[in-house]
């Protein structure tokens, strides 16, 4: 105190005006009171926001908002540094631990006004009402019309398999952005939109949460076909014949696809029956018309005729699947899981319908210059089990030729029976759509049941960000990952509490008409919300980066594979402990992170600037997997990875990186025979690419820019190619935002 009245006098006697020596006493004298008054410990702890939710109190904020109304008054009227500090002071000692935030703005105002600020105090309350205006206000204006103008690549790029330059997808992509505003504003809390903001957390499908529809599911095929269902109020019957039940599938696929936002799948098997009866259809048919002809003559026409008409309606249905638009702005997304259950009585039709799904996907889709492409969808997922992993079984022959199909067009992917039946209670059974799978749950006559159930929602957490934070402590780090898991688990709770009380006409060709269940109108679906018969996933991504941030060592060192462990046995101890708590099927799931790969590492870029190998890439790495620049064998690969997969086992997929195989197939045998025995759910990355320009079908490489360019020709026009990657572990086709492409680029070979 005694430099400061020092410093005063000087000042005076050095002819300063009054008034600015004034002002420099006042900013002075602000600054040791400000901070003599930091040194007595705050009373109030925490907000309660206008939400209801609590937020760790900050005298700074109060500072900023004098300050931004100090801009809107005479210098005279307003408030100087000094007086502002008296006022958070005097708040300080007025209020006590947990404070409603409208009681401190109030106390505020009546200060400014004891204090003679009237102007200030009236510019104050015009603040708060701006302020208010700013959370409720309409924020969709240009990102939609630059949607329209094609200019919003952030949004345009969300989904690769979206064109956002055709009309019917733009009108899907602005009411995602009408919904996602609504949400933003009125229906999330605001410690969950905050956290989505600042990158602790994705909350997935913003644009859909305003609807109490849910995310992914299996179909119940089986009993739509068998007991009839109902479509845009129409009864369809039990179909009589293959032609009609390839029909009344596809209908079935594009009707539930537009009444939820994520994958479905439906299992091949229940089409066997009605291959079957087409087969002796036809055997009547010839007998009777044809009885001079031998039972072997009549049994060769027959073949012809049923091979001719698998052919058709198995092209019908891949044709179909990928040309029509659902209300999502884009084709269905559907996997085709392909199974061979030695205990079905019609396995032998199983078996010729897969066979002709692989010799179609091989051929490929043309594209508009009738040039065989790969097409993104349907997804397939072959399983192997002892009658087909190459060791003389019956239908070793069907293995062989998905082999081959997977080094041309990437797809089927592969499922371990042996390794599934191990980790899921001695089931086998289809993931839903992409990655995500249900837990085993069993029915009141205590039988396993998986077709008919969903997943209601995905929130991811950010796990680099948690290790930035924690700066290389491991204490501090599991400490906010228990922080952060709370939220996350907060905002599952949300979509939760969203769907619970919907009744079943929401979507009656999923709660009324079999695909999930047969509720009455006007019956609630609440029941299936509880009891574990759904799931709702807590998403996660960046381990690998995790293990770089605490050690600069990958995890797949011998030294932090411990610890990446820990981290994934951490998140599934939490889901766990919900699950138990609640009676709601929380589930561990490794996010794909199409888009997320570049948003979190975007967010956590500009908050903390450039880290090597973390936010300097421009993305992070999906979910447990190798980082996609590590040089490592396949074989390594998937061995590392299966442990992780074993702990996640309501999301994971692994994946293997190739050149061009066509021409050394028993090697990719080899590497599916180790998937059996090693690894419960794996894929093959090859490149399938067209330049309409000059015709190359080879690698469409990433250039120096960033930009998809013809090797060959330099094309850059992406309307006048076709590229088709491994997105997050479906195929796209339509490219991807900055920070996917970058990862795309980064890709190595696991097999040389």
């Amino acid at each position: 105190m005694i430099f400061l009245l020092i410093f005063i006098k000087n000042t005076i006697s050095c002819g300063h005006q009054q008034k600015q020596t004034q002002n420099i006493v006042s900013k002075v004298t602000s600054y040791f009171f400000y901070n003599l008054s930091s040194l007595i410990p705050m009373a109030i702890k925490k907000v309660i926001k206008r939400n209801g939710s609590e937020a760790v109190y900050d005298p700074e904020k109060i500072r900023v908002a004098i300050q931004k109304a100090n801009h809107e008054v005479p210098e005279d009227d307003q408030a100087s540094d000094f007086l502002i500090s008296e006022i958070i002071r005097s708040l300080e000692l007025a209020k006590k631990w947990t404070v409603p935030i409208e009681e401190i703005q109030d106390f505020i105002e009546m200060q400014l006004i004891k204090m003679n600020k009237a102007k200030l105090a009236k510019k104050y309350i015009i603040y708060r009402y701006q302020r208010a205006l700013v959370r409720k206000s309409n924020t969709t204006d240009d990102s939609i019309l630059t949607l329209i103008h094609n200019d919003n690549k952030e949004v345009g790029q969300e989904n690769s398999n979206k064109d956002a330059s055709i009309a019917s997808t733009q009108r899907d992509l602005i009411a995602w952005e009408v919904s996602k505003d609504l949400t933003r504003r009125m229906l999330l809390p605001d410690d969950i939109r905050e956290a989505h903001d600042e990158g602790v957390l994705h909350f997935h499908d913003m644009d859909y949460f305003i609807q109490p529809i849910f995310n992914c599911c299996l179909v119940n095929i089986k009993d739509m076909f068998e007991n009839g269902t109902v479509m845009n109020g129409k009864l369809v019957e039990t179909p009589k014949s293959f032609q009609v039940a390839c029909t009344v599938m596809t209908q079935i696929i594009a009707s539930v696809a537009s009444s939820q936002y994520g994958g479905q799948s439906v299992n091949i098997k229940h089409l066997g029956k009605y291959l079957y009866a087409t087969k002796q259809k036809y055997l009547k048919k010839y007998k009777e018309s044809c009885p001079e002809l031998s039972d072997e003559e009549i049994q060769k026409i027959v073949d012809i005729r049923v091979k001719d008409e698998l052919a058709s309606w198995v092209q019908t249905i891949q044709y179909q699947i990928n040309t029509l638009m659902t209300t999502n702005g884009q084709s269905p997304f559907v996997t085709l899981f392909l199974e061979l259950d030695e205990k079905d009585e019609y396995i032998q039709e199983t078996a010729e319908i897969i066979e002709e799904i692989f010799k179609q996907r091989l051929q490929g889709i043309k594209n508009e210059v009738w040039v065989y492409v790969t097409p993104a969808f349907p997804k397939l997922v072959y399983v192997l089990d002892e009658c087909n992993i190459l060791k003389g079984g019956k239908y070793d022959y069907l293995t062989k030729l998905a082999v081959k199909c997977s080094a041309k067009r990437m797809y089927p992917d592969y499922i371990s029976a042996k390794k599934m039946r191990e980790i899921e209670c001695g089931n086998v059974f289809a993931p839903m759509g992409c990655r995500s799978f249900l837990a085993p749950w069993k029915d009141e006559n205590w039988e396993y049941k998986f077709e008919g159930r969903f997943n209601q929602w995905v929130v991811t957490i950010n796990l680099p960000q948690i290790w930035i934070l924690a700066n290389h402590s491991e204490e501090k780090y599991f400490k906010l990952l228990d922080e952060r898991l709370e939220l996350c688990r907060k905002a599952l709770m949300c979509r939760h509490e969203r769907l619970k009380g919907t009744v079943s006409d929401i979507s009656p060709i999923h709660w009324q008409y079999w695909a999930i269940a047969r509720l009455k109108k006007g019956e609630k679906i609440d029941k299936y919300l509880y009891g574990w018969y759904s799931t709702i996933s807590l998403g996660y991504i960046g381990l690998y980066e995790s293990s770089i941030l605490i050690t600069w060592e990958p995890h797949t060192t011998e030294k932090w594979q411990a610890f990446a462990l820990k981290v994934m046995r951490t998140l599934k101890a939490a889901v766990t402990k919900w699950k138990e708590e609640s009676g709601i099927g929380f589930a561990l799931y490794g996010t794909p992170a199409e888009s997320l790969c570049y948003r979190f590492a975007k967010i956590d870029k500009k908050k903390f600037g450039e880290i090597k190998d973390v936010t300097d890439k421009w993305y992070y790495t999906n979910s447990y997997h190798v980082d996609v620049r590590e040089h490592i064998d396949a074989l390594s690969k998937l061995a590392f990875e299966a442990q992780f997969q074993s702990i996640s086992t309501w999301g994971a997929i692994s994946y293997i990186e190739m050149p061009n195989m066509q021409k050394n197939l028993p090697a990719l045998e080899s590497l599916v025979q180790f998937m059996y025995d090693n690894i419960m759910y794996a894929e093959f990355n090859t490149k399938s690419d067209y330049c309409h320009c000059c015709g190359f079908d080879g690698e469409i490489i990433v250039n120096e820019d960033n930009e998809w360019e013809c090797p060959q020709c330099h094309n850059k026009n992406q309307r006048k190619m076709n590229v088709t990657r491994r997105t997050c572990w479906y195929l796209g086709e339509n490219f991807w935002n900055a920070g996917k492409t970058k990862e795309i680029s980064k890709r190595v070979l696991h097999v040389s």
